[in-house]
C-alpha cells in the first residue's frame, strides 16, 4: 500500500499503468476517481475526456483529492511527474476542442458573402429607406454567428462582413438625416474593421465616414478621417487610396486650403490610374469607379472656385450614370447649379436646381440632397434673392418630397 494512502483504505489510488489506460481510453474510472480527478486538476470531467459524471463526488472526495494519482511516480513538490503530464495532456485536448469549436459552416460562410456583396449591389440603385431593412436583416444573421466562439479565421471574415454592412447603414442614415445614428453607426464600422485587421477595410470606413463631417461637419473632422485612410493605405495603389486622397482634397477645398486640396487632388488621380480605373465594378458600393472620382473630383474644384473646370468634369460625370435620378447625379447637377451662382448667373443656377430637385424620385431626395441645394441660394449674388426663379427653389424646398 502506498505509504501516503496508508490509513484510508478507502483513498482511490491509481499507478503509471491504470494512467495509461484512462488516458487511452481503455478503461472509465469511477465517478467518485472521475470526481477525486476533476477536483486535482480543477477542471470538468468533459475537460479530462471523460463522459459527465455525478458532480457531487468532487466535494466529498475534497479531502482525499490531494492523495491522487502520486503512487507509482516520483514526487516533485506537490505535484508529480504523472499528473503533471496527465494535466498538460488534458489541457492540450480541451485547447483543441475550443479552437476546433464553430457554428459556421464553409458553405454558410461563402453564402453570407454572397449575400452582403449582393447588398452591395443594390445599394447603388436603392433608395435609402428599403435598403436599411435588408442590411439589418443581415447584419442580425451575422451577428448571430459573431456572438458564439468561433476559429480566428471564421471570427474575421465575420468581422469584416460586419464592418460593410454597418458602414452602408451609416451611409443611409446619414442620406436620410438620421446624424447622431449615422455618426454611431460609422463608429461602429470603424471598430468592427479594426477587429478584422485587414488594412483595406480600414482605410475604406474611414475614406466613407468623411462624407459625414463634409456635408455636415466639422469639416476638420473630414480631413482627419480621410487623412488617416490615405495613410492606413500608403504604399499599397488601390481604389480605396484614390478614395481618401480625393475625399481629403474635398474637404480641403472647402476648407479654403488650396494648396493641401491641390496636391490631394493629384495624389487622388495617380493613385486611382494605379488602381486600374476604379479596381471594382461599377454596381458596387465598396467600389470607386470613374463617376465617384469625377465626383469628388468636382467636389474639389467647385470648392476652389475653378468653375470652368468643374463643369467639364460634371459633364463628364453625368454621362457615366445610366439613370440621372439617383442622390448622386442629382449632387452634381447641384453642383453645376453652384458653380452658375459663382459665376453669378443667378437665374440659370436657381432654374437648374429646382428642375434637379423636381426630376429627383421623392425616395431619393433625402436631407443630403436638399441641403446642396440651400447652399445654391445662399451662394447668389447680393440682390438676387427675390428674382423669380429663387423664390420658386425656395417654394419646391418648403415642400414635402411626395408633394413635388
Amino acid at each position: 500500500m502506498n505509504t501516503l494512502s496508508a490509513g484510508r483504505p478507502n483513498a482511490p489510488k491509481a499507478d503509471i499503468a491504470q494512467l495509461s489506460a484512462w488516458e487511452m481510453g481503455r478503461h472509465q474510472p469511477q465517478p467518485a476517481t472521475i470526481g477525486l480527478l476533476c477536483e486535482f486538476y480543477g477542471c470538468t470531467s468533459e475537460e479530462l475526456g471523460f463522459d459527465a459524471g455525478p458532480t457531487t463526488s468532487c466535494a466529498a472526495a475534497a479531502p482525499t483529492a490531494e492523495l491522487l494519482l502520486r503512487s507509482g511516480a516520483v514526487a516533485q513538490g506537490p505535484l508529480t511527474v504523472g499528473a503533471l503530464e496527465q494535466r498538460v495532456d488534458a489541457a492540450r485536448r480541451s485547447v483543441d476542442r475550443t479552437l476546433a469549436a464553430s457554428t459556421v459552416s464553409p458553405a454558410q460562410l461563402d453564402m453570407l458573402d454572397e449575400q452582403v456583396l449582393w447588398a452591395r449591389e443594390q445599394y447603388v440603385y436603392t433608395a435609402p429607406t428599403p435598403m436599411l431593412k435588408v442590411l439589418l436583416d443581415h447584419l442580425t444573421e451575422v451577428e448571430d454567428l459573431a456572438g458564439q466562439r468561433q476559429p480566428a479565421a471564421v471570427q474575421v471574415r465575420l468581422s469584416e462582413l460586419t464592418a460593410m454592412l454597418a458602414t452602408l447603414i451609416a451611409d443611409a442614415l446619414m442620406k436620410l438625416g438620421h446624424l447622431p445614428r449615422s455618426r454611431s453607426w460609422y463608429a461602429t464600422a470603424r471598430h468592427a474593421a479594426d477587429d478584422s485587421g485587414n488594412g483595406e477595410l480600414r482605410a475604406r470606413v474611414r475614406a466613407q465616414a468623411a462624407m459625414l463631417p463634409f456635408y455636415y461637419g466639422p469639416l476638420e473632422a473630414a480631413v482627419s478621417l480621410a487623412r488617416e485612410a490615405r495613410i492606413i493605405s500608403r504604399g499599397r495603389p488601390s481604389a480605396t487610396a484614390a478614395f481618401a486622397s480625393a475625399a481629403e482634397a474635398r474637404a480641403l477645398a472647402k476648407l479654403g486650403d488650396a494648396e493641401g486640396a491641390e496636391t490631394a487632388l493629384r495624389r487622388a488621380a495617380v493613385a486611382f490610374e494605379q488602381s486600374g480605373a476604379g479596381g471594382f465594378a461599377d454596381n458596387d458600393a465598396f467600389g470607386f469607379p470613374e463617376r465617384r472620382f469625377r465626383l469628388y473630383q468636382s467636389g474639389t474644384l467647385t470648392a476652389l472656385g475653378k468653375t470652368s473646370q468643374a463643369r467639364r468634369v460634371q459633364e463628364t460625370a453625368l454621362h457615366l450614370y445610366p439613370s440621372k435620378t439617383g442622390i448622386d447625379p442629382a449632387l452634381l447637377s447641384l453642383e453645376s447649379a453652384l458653380c452658375l451662382a459663382h459665376d453669378r448667373s443667378a437665374s440659370e443656377a436657381c432654374q437648374l436646381a429646382a428642375a434637379t430637385l423636381l426630376r429627383v424620385a421623392p425616395e431619393h431626395r433625402p436631407p443630403i440632397v436638399e441641403e446642396r441645394a440651400r447652399e445654391i441660394i445662399g451662394a447668389l449674388p447680393r440682390g438676387s434673392e427675390s428674382i423669380r426663379a429663387a423664390v420658386d427653389l425656395r417654394e419646391i424646398l418648403a415642400l414635402p418630397p411626395g408633394q413635388m
